[in-house]
């Protein structure tokens, strides 16, 4: 009997040791992919920005002088 009750006692320790283990399991390829997510979502930010200042950087080269303007003369008042 005193045995019985060691070996259910075993058999439910295995198990819910066993679905500890399948847990942690689950939680590392989650934090994995999350990891993976976050970086490929930082490099693509990265490289549109890079993107979008060269592109600023050249319409900002390629932009013609703008043109001078020449103040605005009084009107006369005719009397």
């Amino acid at each position: 009997m005193v045995e019985n009750s060691k070996d259910t006692a075993r058999a439910r320790a295995d198990s819910r040791f066993k679905k500890q283990e399948e847990a942690a399991t689950v939680r590392q390829k989650a934090m994995a992919e999350y990891v993976a997510e976050s970086d490929a979502r930082q490099a693509k930010t990265n490289k549109l920005r890079a993107l979008r200042l060269a592109k600023e950087a050249e319409d900002l080269a390629n932009a013609p002088a703008a043109p001078v303007k020449k103040p605005a003369r009084a009107k006369k008042k005719t009397a």
